[in-house]
């Protein structure tokens, strides 16, 4: 069952709630998607492929588009606001992102750690971005790892030549993250099912302790 959803806060977000019929879930997951403005949108197969699996597994997930274009700022802030969306209605909140979407996930992650108020249960990267943008205001999630204090994942493709995140998954290794390597390459062609089993598997655990 999926339902339209309008994320609150000063930006148009929009997204699609997917929740498993006839449970009422105690958990989402927030999924971010690749870059806009190279056709990234919330009905990435990528992220409709882990909400499956996640409903599969009786958790629900938020998959949203962006507001207005902004360097990847303002997409920081819709990360924000789809996740404090998320902790206002359930139990247990996690995030997960792909390639652009990955980078801002692990950020909003680490500030979530600094104590912005929200409860995250963890967070997963699926061949995450390591920067967007330059310059003091780029957003860096190769910084922001070692401030993340909640469970993460990172899955990468040993064939991507789209991102360089060797740097990235040092620091998530160092990090004590779970750090998959798959022979793919950045957009997983034909792999869609099995990455989303390998983030669902791994985010149902920390965010559905009880299961």
């Amino acid at each position: 069952m999926s339902e339209h959803v309008v994320v609150p806060g000063s930006r148009d977000v929009r997204g699609s709630l997917d929740e498993p019929d006839g449970i009422d879930p105690a958990a989402c997951v927030v999924a971010c998607p690749p870059h806009p403005r190279l056709g990234g949108s919330r009905s990435d197969r990528r992220l409709t492929a882990v909400a499956d699996a996640l409903v599969d597994r009786g958790i629900a997930c938020l998959r949203f588009d962006y507001g207005e274009w902004d360097d990847g700022r303002g997409e920081l802030r819709d990360t924000r606001a789809a996740l404090e969306w998320g902790g206002g209605r359930y139990d247990s909140t996690a995030l997960f992102g792909y390639s652009f979407g990955g980078c801002l996930a692990l950020v909003a992650a680490a500030d979530v750690a600094d104590g912005d108020g929200t409860q995250l249960a963890a967070v997963s990267a699926l061949a995450p971005a390591p920067r967007i943008g330059d310059g003091p205001d780029a957003v860096d999630a190769v910084a922001a790892v070692a401030r993340i204090d909640c469970p993460g994942q990172a899955v990468y493709g040993s064939r991507d030549d789209t991102v360089d995140s060797d740097h990235l998954l040092e620091r998530a290794r160092e990090r004590g993250f779970s750090v998959t390597e798959l022979a793919a390459d950045h957009h997983f062609v034909g792999q869609a099912d099995r990455t989303a089993g390998l983030v669902a598997e791994f985010l149902a655990g920390p965010i559905s302790p009880s299961s």
